[in-house]
């Protein structure tokens, strides 16, 4: 199914952060197995449920949800990294501002802190984590516009520091991590196609390089890394969203197209499990699929106990958790939901 893109704008701006606003022309309707239900109704159909708050509400095939500890701030086009068991949310967009907001979650404890803010308030941008240091890449602030800020977080000190900036200034962009080196994809700076951009940057030499462009360009996009591959995943262009799945190899800098998702969708996000990637909510959807890279093929799984969109997930022991995101609220969300496949 695909979307089409409706005016670009965003609570109280004219122009759209993380919601991407797209119009939907309709739903797709999932062959699955997948049942809703209301809070107080319980169907025993032999399937794993959603929890919240001990309620049983969504019946569906594969994995449970858990709601945990809200996060302090609520937010949305937010991004995370997970270091040493830890989950760094940062930056977003709450009511008219974009923050510099960062808060770790410990998944062990139920419990969120404060962390030392970002040097550069931005929503839309994107993390990666390479040996034990998270980096925040680009994004965009009212002030500065698209941004190719480079700033690094070393949680056992809690102090930032800038880097050498992205050669591409982009937000809505995604970033994945293969053998030590940090790819920037796709994104966005004012064309409607997106950008099919990669640039890789190497933090022992504090250098970008420019590597083999995505074959289709491309913003609000997510990105799994597997087994040495990073995998582009959904997003929007041209008008439209995509579930497109392209794979890109470092050692060839080649791409390679791949079994595309079941729903088209932008602003969703990406987590990774045991190898198998988890595509999770995004164009205001509660749609889970989860994609076998051996197999090429992807299967629907229990869905997000609500819609999301503009959200961040991070993967801990075995565990995927979602926060924050839904732009059409000005507020942003602050719920912590954990699935467990």
């Amino acid at each position: 199914m695909a979307g089409t893109l409706g005016k670009w704008c965003h609570i109280d701006r004219t122009i759209c952060l993380g919601s991407y606003a797209l119009n939907w022309k309709g739903r797709v309707s999932v062959r699955s197995g997948v049942v809703s239900l209301k809070a107080a109704l319980v169907i025993v159909l032999g399937l794993a449920a959603v929890v919240v708050s001990g309620r049983d509400q969504v019946l569906g095939q594969g994995g449970t949800w858990t709601a945990k500890a809200p996060m302090p701030s609520p937010r949305h086009g937010l991004a995370v990294g997970v270091v040493n068991g830890v989950l760094y949310a940062v930056g977003g967009f709450h009511l008219n501002d974009q923050l510099s907001t960062v808060e770790a979650y410990d998944p062990i404890k139920n419990t969120w802190k404060a962390k030392v803010p970002m040097p550069t308030a931005r929503s839309d941008l994107a993390v990666g984590v390479v040996n034990g240091i998270l980096y925040a890449v680009g994004g965009e602030s009212y002030k500065a516009g698209h941004l190719a800020t480079l700033e690094a977080y070393d949680p056992a000190t809690d102090i930032w520091t800038a880097k050498a900036p992205m050669p591409t200034a982009r937000r809505g962009l995604a970033v994945g991590v293969v053998n030590g080196i940090l790819y920037a994809v796709g994104g966005f700076r004012g064309d409607v196609d997106g950008l099919s951009t990669v640039e890789a940057y190497n933090p022992t030499t504090n250098t970008w390089t420019t590597n083999a462009s995505m074959p289709t360009p491309r913003f609000g996009l997510a990105v799994g890394v597997a087994n040495g591959t990073l995998y582009a995943i959904g997003g929007a262009t041209h008008y439209s969203s995509v579930g497109l799945v392209e794979g890109y190899d470092p050692t060839t800098n080649t791409w390679t197209a791949r079994a595309p998702m079941r729903m088209a969708r932008h602003s969703l996000a990406v987590g990774v499990l045991d190898g198998i990637m988890y595509a999770v909510g995004g164009g205001a959807d509660r749609i889970v699929e989860a994609y076998d890279p051996a197999a090429n093929a992807w299967t629907m799984k229990t869905p997000l106990p609500r819609t999301l969109s503009a959200h961040a997930i991070g993967v801990v022991n075995g565990g995927l958790y979602v926060v924050g995101g839904d732009p059409r609220r000005p507020d942003g969300k602050n719920d912590t939901f954990k699935f467990v496949p």
